[in-house]
């Protein structure tokens, strides 16, 4: 079926939709550069948009568009807020609410790795100290990973965990770090001040 020279078929993800060097992958697609091909990131109506006249690169751009909603579709690189839902010891999943300031309108399934949790010290990461089902966390999307669900990360400063409750179910508060000293670290200071004032 054709309009407006834009093709349209259903596709669902996974599903191969062209070799990356023939086509660009747009909305709803993602490129995978060791095989050069573009695969649907999402079900819905496949659109091959044919390039602008003057443009230098002449590859049609695919895209794949919700067939339910015309909601937010995560992409690879895509700032996410979700909701934990489950926490394992290698991994934690999580529902995907946003796509930057847009909510979703589908179901869209994240999991965070534990070597996606943070940049340092990774062999150290206790997911279940790091995140709790019912968690409200801030990621990037990564790419879309096994089992049609993204790959997510926290491993940035300005990501991670923006919302949780305590086990005693009231609300956490975040702190700074910088601002908090340790009672031991306090006294042995002091005893340094002593020695030299002394």
């Amino acid at each position: 079926m054709e309009e407006e020279g834009k093709v349209r078929d259903m596709v669902t993800p996974g599903e191969v939709l062209g070799k990356a060097s023939d086509v660009r992958p747009g909305k709803g697609t993602y490129a995978v550069p060791y095989n050069d091909l573009v695969y649907a990131s999402l079900t819905g109506i496949h659109h091959s948009v044919p390039p602008v006249p003057d443009s230098t690169d002449q590859r049609p751009t695919v895209e794949v568009t919700d067939h339910k909603a015309h909601g937010a579709v995560p992409e690879t690189g895509s700032v996410i807020i979700a909701r934990v839902t489950k926490v394992m010891a290698k991994m934690a999943s999580a529902d995907i609410m946003c796509v930057g300031s847009k909510a979703v309108q589908e179901k869209f399934t994240g999991i965070i790795r534990q070597q996606d949790v943070r940049a340092t010290e990774i062999d150290k990461v206790d997911m279940h100290s790091s995140f709790r089902p019912g968690d409200i966390v801030r990621a990037i999307v990564l790419s879309l990973g096994d089992a049609r669900a993204y790959y997510l990360s926290t491993a940035k400063n300005e990501l991670g965990v923006v919302s949780a409750e305590s086990m005693a179910g009231a609300t956490m508060v975040p702190i700074s770090w910088t601002e908090m000293q340790c009672p031991l670290t306090a006294q042995i200071e002091r005893r340094k001040v002593a020695k030299i004032g002394g």
